[in-house]
This record gives C-alpha cells, structure tokens and sequence, in this order.
C-alpha cells in the first residue's frame, strides 16, 4: 500500500495479524461482496453491523476513537486490493485509499467515523458494480452474473441460470459466450477460484474446507481446477503468498 504519511498505520497494520478477529468466513464474503459489486448487499450489511459493533473487533489502542480509526485504515487496505484484484484500476484504487485514510486521519467523533465507513465501503462497492457492467449489456447477462456472485458458494447449473432469466438454456449458453467472451462453466469456475486464491491468501482454512465452501465435489477436484486456472497447486499459491503483503510470509 502507498505511504500515507503517518508512520504508526504500518506498526497497527502489522499488529492487526496478533489479534482476535471475526470469523474469516464473514470477513472473505464481506470483502467478495464488495469486489463484486453488490451494493445492496453492502449497505444493508453496514447499516446492521457497523464497524465496530461485532465479535473479535481486537484493540490496537486504548483509545477507543484511534482504535476504531486503525481497524478502518486496515479495512480499507483490504478493500483497496480485493477491489484491484477485481479489476479495479490500481491508481483509482489507491487514490480512493489514500483519500479515505486522511479523512480517518482527521475525524475526531467515532459515530462519524463509523459514518464514513460505510461511505466508503459502498463507494468501492459502486465503482466496482460500474466497472463489472461496462462489458456486459443486456439484462439477461446481468440476472446471469448477479445469480452466479449471489449463490458462489453452491453447485450453479446452466438450467438454474436458464430458469432464472426465463431464456432457453441453449441460447442462454451462446448469449452468455457472446457477451461475457467465455462460456457459462468458465465464468463460473473462475470466479470460483478467485475466491478460493483470497481464502488462500488471508486465511488459514483448510484445503477441503475452502474446497467445501466453493461447493467443489471434493479436495482433489478443487486441486485440479485450481492448477489449470491459476498454473499452481492450492499449497504452493498459499506457500506464495499467504499474508505476504502484511509482511508475513508463511508456509503451511
């Protein structure tokens, strides 16, 4: 992440990885949402959790406001990569990051902090949304899209994405291609293990439960899939790089 000027967020970033922290599960879906572009999704989950109010929220000062303060910064670091790795372009994202620190860096009241959050949240989450559609034109493809992020973590069919959009699935399959420039069971699969590679990168699940939670039919099929899409083993990307960017290379 760009510098920002303020030499202590690198020592709370750093001491975020020792803490307790909310279930990954919730925290990876959170950060797919956005990536993904859900901003209904995104604000309703804001406006029910704000920063702050849920389990594992660990104290990086004993000050409540600069606690609340450095868990945002280390939110926003996180948004700024998944939103990159989504395709988001890297100064746009970085330029949205530095601007939402410094205005962190100066809010003084925690309920507008927590304000300015989910403004913030939401404003990737909206980027993201635009940028997703800019390719992508008629409705049906869009209903495609929006079911396949919206049930990731199931077995998604060709005929449910059909019966979803009310089109044959033939012509569904061909519109899909046409529009997107890969067939149903690609896009499906990659976004799959886009997910999987963040899992990966920023947790410590398991490879039968990362496989479990993408609804792959078993370990080995996920190891397969995830060697032909991505060109390594599930070991050897989290071997890689597992919480690399945090300054914490691990092997497991």
């Amino acid at each position: 992440m760009k510098e920002t000027g303020n030499p202590d967020i690198g020592l709370y970033m750093q001491r975020e990885q020792n803490i307790v922290h909310a279930p990954y599960e919730k925290e990876l879906r959170f950060y797919e949402q956005v990536k993904q572009g859900e901003v209904e999704e995104i604000d309703v989950w804001m406006r029910e959790h704000p920063i702050g109010s849920g389990e594992g929220f660990g104290t990086l000062s004993d000050n409540p406001v600069n606690n609340l303060r450095y868990h945002i910064i280390v939110s926003i670091a996180m948004i700024t990569r998944f939103c990159i790795e989504g395709g988001m372009d890297i100064e746009t994202a970085y330029g949205l990051s530095d601007m939402y620190i410094r205005k962190a860096d100066v809010i003084k009241e925690k309920e507008e902090l927590v304000r300015m959050h989910r403004r913030m949240c939401v404003d990737f989450t909206q980027r993201m949304r635009r940028l997703k559609k800019e390719t992508i034109y008629s409705k049906h493809i869009v209903l495609c899209v929006d079911y396949i992020h919206a049930h990731i973590h199931e077995r998604i069919t060709t005929g449910q994405l059909a019966q979803h959009c009310g089109l044959h699935v033939s012509y569904l399959s061909r519109l899909f291609k046409k529009e997107t420039g890969v067939g149903i069971g690609d896009y499906i699969r990659n976004r799959k293990i886009e997910g999987a590679q963040n899992m990966l990168k920023y947790s410590e699940y398991s490879f039968s439960e990362i496989a479990t939670f993408f609804a792959f039919s078993s370990q080995s099929h996920f190891v397969k899939v995830f060697r032909e899409c991505v060109g390594v083993t599930p070991k050897e990307y989290r071997n890689q790089y597992y919480r690399m960017n945090w300054g914490e290379k691990k092997n497991v």
